[in-house]
């Protein structure tokens, strides 16, 4: 498979220029908290039309795809996002979908996708994870939008790197949740290419953080997973494809707690009034343990698609 390269500013402004009908440029907004060293600001991707920033990069790749390639269908490898993100686009355009989901994504995810017009196919976690390798599933036809590793999906997230420079210029550090490594290497190739002194980290949960663990060793290293309420990022290794680009691009990967996360949804919910899912969340449980050492720190909130049943309990101060 050819190595991913970054992305260049020239694509990522043509894709802004691509879906700038479709994905709204989302407030940058200061937590309202006190007793914090950095001024933490927010750049809130909850509020996308699908809850979460997968809407810039599936808009990106699937407005660039051939019509004629797409009248044969779309399909996804998603936990989630991603999934609900082009069945959003396969709707508005009457195009066939699928989504091939693992068997643990969230049931308020998989209502989603099927509430959009999706069609889903469970397959066990591990399973899941090769097909994002492999890029091949039996009996799957038309285009693949792969959820992180493609250059039209990266360009589309990197046009939130735009959006931070322009709205918040004196910004020091920009904490973004890792996953598959999408969101953070094309924010990271805006700001590299436009403002290089500003560092860019990732954030990971402590029941699945590769990344963390690549830095540590200086190369990819397997590592324990397990699930939980943070869904979306997470996994046992990290793809090799993104440790190129990962390894590059980001300056460190920072780990926070189960605890950490559940806080700061509930302190989001209680000071900001905004609901943001757990990944989302990753990133300011990070910033405020002051990780970053920075004065002002943008976290990339990434989603607000939770489960009712487990926001409920993180308000009443649980952890689900």
């Amino acid at each position: 498979m050819k190595p991913l390269e970054p992305i260049t500013l020239d694509e990522i402004c043509f894709a802004r220029k691509r879906i700038v009908s479709v994905a709204v440029r989302t407030p940058l907004v200061r937590l309202n908290i006190e007793d914090t060293a950095a001024e933490i600001w927010l750049k809130l991707e909850n509020l996308q039309p699908v809850g979460s920033f997968k809407i810039r990069g599936a808009g990106n790749a699937m407005l660039q795809a051939e019509p004629l390639e797409l009248a044969k269908g779309v399909w996804t490898v998603s936990a989630g996002n991603m999934a609900q993100a082009v069945a959003w686009f396969a709707r508005q355009r009457g195009i066939g979908f699928t989504a091939v989901v693992p068997d643990n994504a969230p049931a308020n995810k998989r209502e989603a996708i099927t509430r959009l017009g999706g069609r889903i196919v469970s397959v066990p976690f591990a399973d899941y994870q090769q097909i994002q390798i492999t890029r091949r599933y039996p009996g799957m036809d038309g285009v693949l939008i792969h959820p992180f590793a493609d250059s039209a999906v990266m360009a589309g997230n990197g046009t939130i790197g735009l959006e931070i420079l322009e709205d918040l210029p004196g910004v020091d550090a920009v904490v973004v949740p890792y996953g598959g490594g999408g969101l953070s290497c094309g924010i990271a190739s805006a700001i590299r290419a436009l403002a290089p002194r500003v560092k860019v980290f990732a954030s990971e949960v402590e029941t699945g953080a590769p990344l963390h663990a690549a830095f540590a060793a200086g190369k990819p290293v397997e590592v324990k997973y397990s699930h939980s309420f943070v869904s979306g990022i997470g996994a046992p290794f990290v793809f090799p494809e993104m440790w190129q680009l990962a390894s590059r691009l980001l300056d460190d990967s920072f780990v926070v707690t189960l605890e950490q996360v559940a806080s700061a949804i509930k302190l989001m919910a209680e000071r900001n009034h905004i609901i943001v899912e757990g990944a989302g969340a990753v990133p300011v449980a990070a910033a405020m343990t002051d990780k970053p050492g920075c004065r002002k720190v943008v976290c990339v909130v990434s989603g607000g698609n939770i489960a009712s049943a487990e926001l409920i309990r993180i308000l009443q101060g649980q952890v689900p």
